[in-house]
């Protein structure tokens, strides 16, 4: 038991550094860039959208390849990914022009997916066997983790191009530790009598995966423009170093936390508690206070990784025997919600002159998400 313990510790650890390289740098740091690439390139907001959802193009494109059956070892597969993460998120200062830009964004993206769903198919289900499923904290909050450590690039006396050539080295590091830290497969604990009933197929599947498509169109236009609001209303100027900081602050802890409200109150309610409480996030965006935008990051950052790992998890306990493919599926449904959003929200910012259209119907789309769940808690007990 003590080895199965430490060796449960290593795979949630290598998991965050994982989900902290590929998903909190490579796939967020674009956010705390954004604004300096604004200025250098002249991009105008339905540019920088573009650029976002070729990105998360990519990152369906990814969903779905690693949802299929393929040869090798998933835990070579993962490492590939991060270190593709790497290549591309360097890349990515290399060129000025929009379409290069986004075409390393797309690379990028398809790396992240990989990373995603490897290493969440690998922590879920070896904390499951392992009977230490609290552990998926800690690999979830390494997104939060990434997020602030990706923050902090825009405080260095550097250009743009520089800030990611720096996440790129952060990557590659990971990458490295990850190698080193992830256990073998011959060290993971078998399947046990528990673990299998805690994968028992369960219905409700296809309504989650509507709602889990709607979260991402929901928090990915505060996600991907919050710096660059903060940046274009004056009174909010003297934060802008730190919007995304306190997002990725918020979100460390964020997953332990609604796993415990999940835990009193069953994981579909709590995962549509944490849709309405991100909706009201999104739509504080919109207050052109200090207080506004400072709780509008600690309800974003506080929310959308833990709902990520409530709906990844609630999947797997219905994948039955092939939790890879569930995963893939959920996080092609993501991406679906989150490609369309960011265009949408660069170009009726274009149109309007603001982010509130586009800011209201994220809100929307996670209050719609929210009823979904709260209608499936009814019909399944949890």
């Amino acid at each position: 038991m003590d080895m199965h313990r430490g060796t449960s510790m290593r795979l949630a650890l290598a998991g965050a550094i994982a989900m902290a390289c590929a998903m909190g740098i490579g796939r967020f740091v674009y956010t705390p860039i954004l604004p300096f690439m604004v200025e250098a390139l002249h991009l105008s907001a339905s540019q920088a959208g573009l650029i976002a959802s070729a990105n998360f193009l990519g990152y369906l494109i990814g969903a779905l390849a690693a949802s299929v059956p393929l040869p090798g070892a998933p835990r070579l597969w993962l490492i590939a990914a991060l270190t593709a993460s790497a290549i591309t998120t360097t890349a990515a200062g290399v060129f000025a022009a929009v379409p290069a830009i986004a075409a390393m964004r797309f690379l990028g993206g398809g790396a992240s997916a990989f990373a995603l769903v490897f290493a969440s198919t690998l922590v879920l289900q070896g904390l499951a066997r392992a009977g230490r499923g609290g552990l998926s904290a800690v690999h979830f909050g390494g997104v939060g983790i990434g997020i602030a450590l990706s923050s902090l690039v825009i405080l260095l006396p550097v250009g743009w191009d520089a800030m990611w050539f720096v996440s790129g080295a952060a990557t590659l590091l990971g990458a490295v530790l990850v190698a080193a830290i992830m256990p073998k497969p011959e060290d993971l604990p078998t399947q046990t009598a528990t673990a299998q009933a805690a994968v028992q197929r369960r219905g409700g599947l296809a309504r989650l995966v509507v709602a889990y498509a709607l979260f991402g169109f929901g928090y990915v236009i505060t996600a991907t423009f919050i710096v660059a609001i903060v940046r274009g209303t004056p009174p909010l100027k003297a934060f802008e170093p730190w919007a995304w900081l306190v997002v990725g602050l918020a979100g460390a802890p964020s997953v332990w936390i609604w796993v415990k409200i999940a835990g009193r109150i069953g994981m579909m309610r709590g995962y549509a508690l944490a849709c309405a409480v991100e909706a009201a996030g999104v739509l504080l965006s919109l207050w052109t206070g200090v207080a506004g935008i400072l709780l509008s990051a600690i309800l974003l950052g506080g929310t959308f990784m833990a709902i990520t790992a409530l709906g990844l998890e609630a999947a797997r306990r219905r994948a039955g025997g092939n939790p890879r493919r569930v995963v893939g599926l959920m996080t092609v449904a993501f991406s679906v919600g989150q490609i369309i959003g960011p265009t949408v929200a660069g170009y009726a910012r274009d149109a309007t002159g603001s982010f509130t259209t586009a800011t209201v119907a994220a809100a929307v789309a996670l209050l719609i998400a929210a009823v979904l769940t709260v209608r499936q808690s009814a019909a399944v007990a949890q």
